[in-house]
């Protein structure tokens, strides 16, 4: 297991806690990131799949026939139903609803759920129509806000990964390199050094303008003057650390000098006041404005960091913005909250992974904070040779 039992049923207890809060008998969980924190296991959306914890009583859950094994060797679960590939899902689920005396139950579910599709959820409604069917708002999402002591140290491990990985790219980058090469290193190097094998979401591509955070991989050959874009994304038993650092092919502009060390001075201030307590619009505030004053940025539309946790190898979601710094973000900071605080400008980026420690922000991605130059790799090459 990747989990204590303990520490799952703690989990599971507070949603019950919740539940009954909210005088609701049970909560319908199909989401891939709700259904790997609550039973410890999680299936692609392949084909619908669902498990039920009620207020009280035991959970169940109703899957595929071929995907009983690996629930049985990752879940506490003991109660599940499963279905051949021909049979209708919903008509299972319903049925094992039924037989738990919750065909006139109150049961919550989650609208922001990308398993519960429009045609799903009709569905469940024909055949429970006695059900009232109740939305909890990302309620299994806003649970995982604080990380355990076990769920930091998996985000410890997979930000070591993310370091290792980025100064390897970092020292191979030179003339002639390509982003798809870089590629390919990454995802080599997060398997070699202990992440999750085949990790996706990682965007490495030419910093060219305001918005590349987002681009294309390419095979073009970088060269002299280029800037190269390292966004990495690995993960450790789901678990997700995130870096940006760039690398410029060549000597490194001056303006590009200036404009990087201006917003890693203005981030660290944002790390500093990030403690238990501080507005996240205020720390927002810190980068955002501060960009805008010194003219890093003409205009910021997007966020300054968002919640960092368990991802779905799935990757529906590139990022999980429960909790986000926007400059109308009124939620409160809390001890154990873990985010990915990026920033950019024309050509450059700069991102780590922060947990909101007692004191403040406490950086758990290492590597050194600055604009990286080719030219420093084949300088150190040559002092070894």
């Amino acid at each position: 297991m990747q989990f204590e039992q303990s520490e799952i049923q703690a989990r599971v207890e507070r949603l019950r806690a919740e539940l009954r809060t909210r005088k609701l008998d049970a909560l319908l969980i199909d989401d891939c990131e709700a259904m790997a924190y609550y039973f410890n296991y999680e299936s692609s959306v392949s084909f619908y799949r669902a498990g039920l914890i009620p207020a009280e009583g035991e959970a169940f859950f109703a899957l595929r026939t071929v995907d009983v094994a690996p629930l049985r060797e990752r879940s506490w679960i003991k109660d599940f139903v499963t279905f051949p590939d021909w049979e209708d899902p919903v008509t299972v689920i319903a049925e094992k609803i039924r037989q738990r005396g919750f065909e006139r139950a109150r049961i919550g579910i989650d609208l922001t759920s990308h398993a519960l599709t429009v045609q799903t959820f009709e569905a469940l409604k024909r055949e429970l129509p006695h059900v009232e069917f109740v939305d909890v708002d990302g309620l299994p999402w806003k649970q995982r806000k604080l990380k355990s002591k076990a769920e930091i140290e998996k985000l410890h491990k997979c930000s070591a990964i993310v370091d290792a990985t980025m100064q390897e790219i970092v020292e191979a980058a030179k003339p002639g390199f390509t982003e798809r090469e870089a590629a390919r290193m990454a995802v080599e190097a997060f398997a070699r050094h202990g992440g999750d094998p085949a990790t996706p979401g990682s965007v490495i591509t030419a910093g060219k303008g305001w918005d590349f955070l987002h681009g294309h991989v390419h095979n073009t050959p970088l060269q002299q003057g280029d800037v190269l874009h390292i966004e990495l994304v690995p993960r450790f038993e789901g678990y997700s650390s995130r870096i940006m650092r760039c690398v410029v092919i060549g000597d490194i502009p001056p303006e590009l000098d200036v404009r990087s060390r201006k917003m890693i001075e203005l981030q660290d201030k944002q790390i500093v006041a990030m403690k238990p307590g501080a507005i996240a619009k205020d720390v927002d505030r810190i980068m955002r404005q501060g960009a805008l004053d010194a003219g890093i940025r003409h205009e910021y539309g997007n966020i300054t960091g968002y919640t960092l946790g368990y991802y779905s190898r799935r990757m529906i979601r590139g990022g999980d913005f429960t909790w986000v710094f926007l400059p109308n973000s009124e939620w409160v900071l809390e001890e154990g909250m873990v985010f990915h605080m990026y920033t950019s400008g024309e050509g450059v980026a700069i991102s780590e992974t922060v947990l909101v420690g007692p004191n403040g922000g406490e950086r758990l991605s290492k590597l050194d904070r600055r604009l990286f130059s080719s030219n420093e790799s084949v300088r150190l090459a040559s002092n070894a040779a």
